[in-house]
């Protein structure tokens, strides 16, 4: 895929976040001379052949009063990974959940979640809550609390 002019300013106007309007590819479109309708299209083209690898929401937990962040990183045996996973994915607070490969003998863990709360103590009842409802009692796990907050933003392209 060959990017034109017009495909770099539209990339240009996306990375650092979408307007905060109703219909923010409309939004764009006008600013670049563009149709609402071209510019998703354009995004998906690029998307497609891998220009743009993905797009997705940068939410800044502490302003909206969430300032307990932990990663719970999870022994998992092997076969019950796509379960688990799906099943901690699912759950109400958990904003990331990922497999990593397990660097032993130190690092046994292979799954991963992010989950945020309004207190130290609130994370820490919500992960026992789960514990005990999806039956995972029998699983290694340990609590890791964010200890720094680093800058958050999207993908930058130019």
């Amino acid at each position: 895929m060959v990017l034109t002019e017009k495909d770099y300013q539209l990339i240009a106007s996306i990375q650092d976040g979408l307007p905060l309007v109703s219909h923010p590819y409309a939004e764009i479109g006008r600013q670049l001379g563009m149709g609402e309708g071209e510019v998703i299209c354009r995004i998906g083209e690029m998307h497609k052949k891998g220009i743009i690898k993905r797009m997705g929401v940068v939410v800044r937990h502490r302003e909206l009063g969430y300032t307990a962040n932990a990663m719970v990183v999870w022994d998992v045996p092997d076969e019950r990974l796509d379960e688990v996973g799906s099943m901690l994915g699912s759950q109400h607070g958990i904003t990331l959940c990922y497999q990593r490969p397990r660097r032993l003998p130190e690092w046994p863990y292979n799954l991963f979640c992010m989950i945020h709360g309004l207190s130290r103590s609130a994370v820490l009842a919500s992960i026992e809550q789960m514990v005990s409802e999806l039956k995972l009692e029998e699983i290694n796990y340990q609590v890791l609390f964010s200890g720094r907050r680093f800058k958050q933003r999207g993908g930058h392209y130019r």
